[in-house]
């Protein structure tokens, strides 16, 4: 299966490809089904605050989807951050998410970055296993009190 990596927002927050960005968001709903309804507006207000995004694209049609960011802290500097990368599970261990996360860390070193950081919520014990193939660590906990 051939796979190509398609940018569909520019790092200054502007949609690319409408067509991509409305394609990505069924796939994109199978992580993040909580997304409100209107997806292209939620989309774009990610970018407006830094998030870009980027599509696998695979049989002509979108395979996977990844949001990222880079912003600077106190700890690393310059930091890539990982939001979401999720696989259509129609196509899951085809290497979709291997060239996805690949092309984020050609995009993150291009651009400076020492790393790339992502989280994964506890229960998803097969995409902890894709980041450790992958060669991701775990460096620290992340902790998190809800405030409502």
């Amino acid at each position: 299966m051939s796979i190509a990596v398609v940018r569909v927002s520019s790092p200054d927050g502007k949609v690319l490809d409408a067509a991509l960005l409305a394609a990505a968001e069924p796939v994109h709903r199978q992580l993040r089904p909580q997304i409100q309804q209107d997806y292209v507006g939620a989309m774009q207000g990610i970018f407006a605050d830094g998030g870009e995004m980027a599509v696998a694209i695979a049989e002509d049609r979108v395979a996977g989807v990844a949001i990222f960011r880079l912003y600077r802290n106190t700890h690393v500097g310059l930091r890539c951050y990982v939001d979401d990368l999720v696989t259509d599970e129609r196509r899951r261990s085809r290497g979709v998410g291997h060239a996805l996360i690949g092309w984020i860390e050609v995009e993150a070193k291009t651009r400076g970055c020492p790393g790339v950081d992502l989280e994964s919520g506890v229960q998803r014990g097969g995409a902890h296993r894709f980041y450790f193939r992958e060669g991701y660590t775990i460096p620290s906990f992340s902790f998190r009190k809800n405030l409502t």
